[in-house]
């Protein structure tokens, strides 16, 4: 099969003209967050806000050019309202980064910062938690760690952002649907003391979600801003894994105050791990660190430690990519059985040496968001 590139891609759709300027859509920089992986491209197509909907047509347009290139199995273009047409300049030479690569363009002027994007009323901070592969114990880790924040003396809320595999309704042992009190705003549902709002909880859990992007993306922004999250200090938001629309949604229309990627020890998650936290260093959202899960294995009658997935990998990946290391949980029947049981461990345990291990990488991550906000830590006593 034919390989693509980023290059490939951005001539065919330099020749998509958009019928109101005239211009094709490179030229006008309509186009950015082009990802492409192996035969799977992702982009954004920007039109000025009066525009609206009425930009799908050029979507369309713009998705099926790069379909009919050789190579590409698949195509996902997202249509974003938000940018003025012509404010972003095409992008000139710069570096091709291959199958994992992004368009870095320069910001244009009026665009807003992370800092400036319209945050969600109520909420001080937004923290998302990613991983670059599935099956890494991403979510159990979301939960705890929000659990953590909140046993710090935290208003914390969780968003679970994986549409495509809910799981965070199971993880609090949560069932039903949400209720709305004005017919337009969702009150969120609340386990173990967590405001929380899940797609879990509007479909059934053995229903498939075949969304295309702009469907996930809407329903997205619906979950974090339709939805009566009264006044939080953190909101952890529970990302799918990968590098995709969903990722690509929080980081560009939401003020993310960081990200913390959840990775297990051995070579292959940590290539992923790799790319996600690459991938919110390219749209400008701080990395708080990495989390190593599943670190090594305790045999739970005899006591003997084995390193199932190597150990150690995270913290080396860390190190080498410039980044914290936050912390190692273990593999754990008991982290396991908590989990499938709807009581987190940090929750149900909270004594135990597990709920401290995720408290610990809890204290850290509050670090972050307070030096983020400029908030000075107070002097610690210790009494010996």
């Amino acid at each position: 099969m034919a390989e693509v590139s980023a290059e490939t891609i951005r001539s065919a759709l330099s020749r998509v003209t958009d019928p109101r300027t005239g211009q094709d859509v490179i030229s006008a920089g309509m186009i950015s967050g082009l990802v492409v992986k192996g035969s799977n491209v992702g982009f954004v197509v920007e039109v000025p806000a009066a525009v609206g909907q009425q930009g799908e047509p050029l979507r369309r347009a713009c998705e099926e050019a790069v379909a009919r290139l050789p190579g590409v199995t698949s195509v996902s273009a997202i249509l974003t309202a938000e940018a003025p047409a012509g404010s972003r300049q095409a992008p000139r030479g710069g570096h091709d980064h291959g199958h994992a690569g992004h368009q870095h363009a320069p910001r244009p002027a009026g665009q807003p910062t992370v800092g400036q994007k319209p945050g969600v009323p109520g909420i001080a901070s937004i923290i998302a938690v990613a991983s670059g592969k599935g099956g890494v114990g991403k979510s159990t880790t979301a939960v705890n760690l929000a659990l953590g924040l909140k046993a710090l003396g935290l208003k914390v809320g969780l968003l679970d952002a994986d549409i495509y595999g809910p799981s965070v309704p199971r993880l609090l042992g949560l069932s039903g649907r949400p209720e709305t009190t004005d017919g337009k705003k969702l009150k969120p549902m609340v386990g173990w003391g967590l405001p929380c709002m899940s797609m879990g909880f509007l479909v059934p859990e053995d229903t498939p979600m075949i969304w295309r992007g702009p469907m996930v993306v809407s329903a997205l922004d619906q979950m974090l801003r339709e939805v009566e999250w009264g006044t939080l200090d953190v909101l952890v938001v529970d990302l799918p894994p990968g590098t995709g629309d969903a990722q690509l949604t929080m980081a560009q229309r939401v003020p993310l105050a960081g990200a913390v990627i959840v990775s297990t020890p051995q070579d292959i998650a940590l290539l992923d791990a790799r790319k996600g936290l690459n991938m919110f260093r390219k749209v400008d959202v701080p990395v708080f660190g990495i989390v190593e899960n599943m670190s090594y294995f305790c045999c739970p009658n005899c006591g003997h430690r084995s390193e199932i997935f190597a150990h150690g990998g995270a913290r080396r990946t860390a190190e080498e990519l410039g980044c914290d290391f936050l912390g190692e949980v273990p593999l754990d029947i008991a982290i396991r059985e908590t989990s499938d049981g709807g009581a987190p461990i940090v929750a149900s345990q909270p004594d135990g040496a597990h709920a401290q291990a995720y408290r610990a990488i809890a204290e850290a991550v509050r670090a972050k968001i307070d030096a983020g906000r400029g908030v000075r830590q107070g002097p610690r006593i210790v009494i010996d």
